[in-house]
C-alpha cells in the first residue's frame, strides 16, 4: 500500500451510472418523436453497444483517433431507426443536446465521499476512454473532486491499449506500479495489470441493469477487492 501514489480510475459504470442517466433524457426525447418511454432503458443498451465496436476501429488502426464524444455522436445517428426515428426529422440540434447526456452522468451513492477520502493523501484522476471535455462537464455535474482531469487525448489511444495506460502513468510523472488502477470491469484491471499498475476492483452488479451477468465479481488476482470506494479508502486508512 505505502508503493500505491495515485489511484486511477475508469469512470462509465465504475464511477457513474450511465444508464440510468443516459435512460432519463433519452425517455424525453423518444416521447417528443412519437416513442414511448419505456423503451428509454433499451436506447440506452444499444447506444452503449455501439461504443466498443466504435473505439476497435481506432485501435486497429482503420481510422485516426478521434474523441468518444465524436463516436457517441456518430453511434447516437446509427440507433435512431433501430427505434424506428427517421434521423432527417431530427434537428441536428437536437441531437447535439442529446449527445451531451453523457456528460451529465451521475455519481454511484459511495463515489463522491469515497474518492475525496483517497484524494486525502494520493493523486487521483480519471484514466477513462472519455474525452477532455466530458470528463471536466461529469465533474461538474457529479462534483467529482478530480487533482488531474485527463481524457482518452491524453494517450491518444483507447482501454486496453498498453498505451492508455502507460501515457496516463508517464503524465503523471509515476512508475505504473506506483499507480492503482480501480474500475468495475475485469478487462480493464486485466489490461492494466499486463501494464504493471497495481489493480483494485469495486463491483458495480446494476450498471448494465438488473439482469447483468458481467463483472459481477472479481475474475482475476486484484491487488484489492473492496465493496464500494468508501470501503476501499477504509482499506487504505483514509
Amino acid at each position: 500500500m505505502k508503493d500505491v501514489k495515485a489511484f486511477v480510475f475508469d469512470v462509465f459504470g465504475t464511477l457513474v451510472d450511465w444508464r440510468s442517466g443516459v435512460a432519463r433524457e433519452a425517455a424525453q426525447f423518444l416521447q417528443r418523436h412519437g416513442r414511448g418511454a419505456d423503451e428509454a432503458d433499451a436506447f440506452a443498451d444499444a447506444w452503449r453497444g455501439l461504443y466498443q465496436p466504435a473505439m476497435e476501429k481506432i485501435r486497429k488502426g482503420e481510422r485516426p483517433f478521434v474523441r468518444l464524444d465524436v463516436l457517441h455522436r456518430e453511434n447516437l445517428e446509427q440507433v435512431l431507426p433501430v427505434f424506428g426515428i427517421d434521423r432527417q426529422r431530427v434537428p441536428a440540434l437536437e441531437l447535439d443536446e442529446l449527445n451531451l447526456a453523457w456528460h451529465r452522468l451521475d455519481p454511484w451513492p459511495d463515489t463522491v465521499q469515497g474518492l475525496s477520502r483517497l484524494k486525502s493523501r494520493h493523486i487521483i484522476a480519471p484514466l477513462s476512454n472519455g474525452n477532455i471535455r466530458l470528463m471536466i462537464d461529469m465533474a461538474k455535474h457529479g462534483s467529482l473532486p478530480w487533482d488531474a482531469i485527463l481524457g482518452a487525448e491524453v494517450a491518444q489511444a483507447y482501454k486496453p491499449s498498453p498505451d492508455a495506460y502507460l501515457r496516463t502513468a508517464d503524465v503523471l510523472a509515476l512508475p505504473p506500479q506506483s499507480v492503482c488502477m480501480v474500475a468495475a470491469h475485469n478487462s480493464d484491471l486485466a489490461a492494466a495489470q499486463k501494464c504493471g499498475f497495481r489493480t483494485a476492483f469495486i463491483a458495480r452488479p446494476r450498471e448494465h441493469g438488473p439482469a447483468q451477468t458481467s463483472d459481477l465479481r472479481a475474475e482475476g488476482q486484484w491487488d484489492w477487492i473492496a465493496e464500494d470506494l468508501v470501503d476501499l479508502a477504509a482499506r487504505f486508512g483514509v
